[in-house]
């Protein structure tokens, strides 16, 4: 493999092998190209900073931690070459009404459950619980009231006590099969058995909360974030393409989304 270099400054492979474990990857081989080109944009990033003469402070977390000089001149070099326009408020308004469906609240939903617990590494245990959470159902077919005394003296979740009430969920509260089944589900439905890690559900649907739009004022800071960190990716990846078209790099073919400073 020949040696990997950036304007006639060589990237060892010692320091390739320790940056590997920075960037997880299907194979050892993908790994090692991607630490590879994220060395060579950082070392074509302190070339042109000590060549621009680049003077910046060290900064310090909130934790105390002190990014090292090399970081400080990187960053320093971003903020002087690479520029972003504020977007105003015709365009932040723009974006907020092209996107509206991204500013809605998360629905909420109201529901009990009724919990047959089991390992699902336990074939023979998920079997028996998927049985008696039929059995379940087929009552609940036709005696829908029975919910609660069901979930008192069947299920195995601590939500027994309150007659399977899990109270309002959202999204992300529970498993991603729980809640797909949920959100299936009308108001007053009762679902068919529902397997996840936990063992075998039932689930009735009490009450659904629909999201409410958010009005443009409650996220315009958010909107102004994030078009300055799109705008700002954009614009390294440009200023980055530019370094290295003029950079002779050897040993490993790279364009500037290649550094971490875009992904």
């Amino acid at each position: 493999m020949p040696p990997v270099t950036v304007n006639g400054v060589t990237i060892s492979r010692k320091a390739i092998a320790a940056e590997v474990q920075n960037f997880p990857a299907r194979n050892p081989g993908e790994g090692w190209r991607a630490a590879t080109r994220a060395l060579v944009i950082r070392e074509l990033l302190l070339q042109e900073a000590r060549r621009l003469d680049v003077c910046v402070e060290q900064k310090t977390d909130e934790d105390g931690r002190r990014e090292t000089a090399e970081d400080a001149l990187v960053r320093g070099l971003i903020e002087r070459e690479v520029s972003v326009p504020e977007a105003d408020e015709e365009t932040l308004r723009r974006f907020y009404e092209n996107n509206l469906r991204r500013f809605v609240t998360p629905s909420l939903y109201e529901a009990d459950h009724i919990l047959i617990g089991a390992r699902r590494d336990d074939d023979e245990a998920f079997a028996a619980a998927r049985e008696r959470a039929s059995s379940l159902r087929a009552t609940l077919a036709t005696a829908p009231e029975r919910f609660a005394t069901l979930a008192r003296d069947c299920s195995d979740c601590p939500s027994a006590s309150l007659g399977g009430s899990l109270g309002q969920i959202g999204p992300g509260d529970t498993t991603s099969e729980f809640e797909a089944a949920l959100i299936a589900l009308a108001p007053g439905d009762i679902s068919t058995p529902v397997e996840t890690r936990y063992g075998v559900h039932l689930i009735r649907l009490t009450r659904r909360i629909d999201g409410r739009q958010l009005p443009f004022e409650a996220v315009r800071e958010r909107i102004a974030s994030y078009l300055v960190e799109h705008v700002q990716r954009q614009a390294t990846v440009q200023y980055l393409t530019l370094l290295v078209g003029q950079a002779a790099i050897s040993g490993i073919a790279i364009d500037g989304s290649s550094s971490p400073l875009v992904q």
